[in-house]
C-alpha cells in the first residue's frame, strides 16, 4: 500500500471528511455500477450505496491492508447489496432507469429501425439472463464482464477462492448462452 494511501487511511479514520472523500471518491462510479447490477432499481442502488458509504467510513480503522482498499469496498458495497436483497421483496414498480436496463432504447438515428430493434432484443434478453442466474453466479459474471474485475479482485471481494470464481463465471456465461440461444437471440 502507498504511503499516501495510507495516510488518507489514517485521516479519514479519525474523522477527517475531505481524506475520505478522497479515499472513496475514486470508487464510487464502479461502486453504484456494482450496486445497481445487483439491486437492479436506481433506488435501491442509491440507498444501499449510502449504507455502503457508512460501514466504510465506520469500518476504516478496521481495515488491516490485506487485500487492495478497492477490492475491500467491492466487498462491502457487495455485501450490503445482497443485505438489502434479502430484506426486501422485489418491487414490480416500472420506471424508466428499468425499462432502459431491461433494454428499452430510444431509436438511434444512424442506425436502421432493424437493427436498432434486434440490439434492443439482444440487450432486453441479455438483461434478463443475468437477472436469471443464481446469486452466486450473477455477482461473478457482472463484477468480472461489466465493471471489469480481474479474478483475484472477484475471489476477495466475495471471498471466495479464485478457480471458485472462474467455474461461477464460466458456468454463468454457460446459462447466459444457453438462455440466449433458447429465447431465438443466438443462433
Amino acid at each position: 500500500m502507498q504511503a499516501e494511501q495510507l495516510s488518507l487511511i489514517q485521516r479519514a479514520a479519525s474523522g477527517d471528511s475531505a481524506a475520505f472523500e478522497a479515499l472513496v471518491m475514486p470508487h464510487e462510479k464502479m461502486m453504484y455500477a456494482l450496486a445497481l447490477r445487483l439491486c437492479r432499481e436506481p433506488e435501491d442502488a442509491k440507498d444501499c450505496m449510502q449504507e455502503a458509504m457508512l460501514r466504510i467510513y465506520r469500518s476504516l480503522r478496521s481495515f488491516r491492508g490485506d487485500s487492495s482498499l478497492s477490492t475491500w469496498i467491492y466487498r462491502i458495497v457487495n455485501n450490503v447489496c445482497l443485505d438489502s436483497h434479502r430484506r426486501r421483496k422485489v418491487r414490480s414498480a416500472e420506471s424508466l432507469d428499468q425499462l432502459s436496463e431491461d433494454g428499452w432504447n430510444p431509436a438511434d438515428p444512424q442506425i436502421g429501425p432493424e437493427a436498432s430493434l434486434e440490439n434492443q432484443m439482444l440487450k432486453a434478453a441479455l438483461a434478463r439472463g443475468i437477472r436469471a442466474l443464481p446469486d452466486g453466479i450473477r455477482e461473478a459474471v457482472i463484477m468480472r464482464d461489466v465493471n471489469g474485475l480481474s479474478y483475484e479482485e472477484i475471489a476477495d471481494a466475495l471471498d471466495i477462492n479464485i478457480g471458485t470464481v472462474k467455474s461461477r463465471i464460466n458456468r454463468g456465461r454457460e446459462k447466459l448462452r444457453n438462455f440466449l440461444q433458447e429465447s431465438g437471440e443466438l443462433s
